[in-house]
């Protein structure tokens, strides 16, 4: 089933919890489309939190579930959720996300320990909550970053803040 991963782990580090002014569905496209992005883009780790590791930049890698496994979200995959999303907003959508590490020195790149998370955004009339599992890494990037990250990206989608945090 598109979105929903059948092993998602009970035990969560993070849940937080938004406000919507915004519907399911036009919720749901924006944060695909901005998970999505991410994926093309290097940032600082500055840039998202108070770094631990100077020199930084990090990269993203997001995933939405399809039953027991998670599919890259590229421009195809973007495509077919956003097909699904259309039709019926989904009420549980869960995401991979690998955040890669690279410290700079001398113009090379050399890979640090990467972390891995899963996110389980839940849907309901007007709001909208996240579940954050750390599955392994040095977690360079706390969960809480992570979930804001996305929200700040998905507030700029819109001329106002649709999520705010409750």
């Amino acid at each position: 089933m598109l979105g929903f991963y059948e092993n998602f782990p009970i035990n969560v580090q993070k849940v937080m919890r938004f406000t919507t002014t915004v519907s399911n569905k036009t919720l749901q496209r924006a944060l695909v489309q901005c998970l999505e992005k991410l994926n093309s883009q290097n940032l600082r780790l500055q840039e998202v939190t108070s770094p631990s590791a100077y020199d930084c930049t990090i990269a993203f890698e997001f995933g939405i579930a399809d039953g027991d496994t998670f599919n890259y979200l590229n421009l195809e995959e973007t495509q077919k959720v956003l097909g699904e999303i259309r039709q019926v907003p989904l009420r549980i959508m869960d995401f991979f996300c690998a955040i890669r590490y690279y410290r700079e020195r001398d113009g090379k790149k050399s890979p640090l320990k990467f972390d891995y998370y899963m996110l389980r955004l839940i849907f309901k009339a007007g709001s909208m909550e996240a579940l954050i599992f750390h599955e392994r890494g040095p977690r360079h990037v706390p969960p809480e970053d992570l979930v804001n990250l996305i929200i700040e990206r998905v507030n700029k989608f819109y001329s106002r803040k649709v999520l705010k945090a409750v």
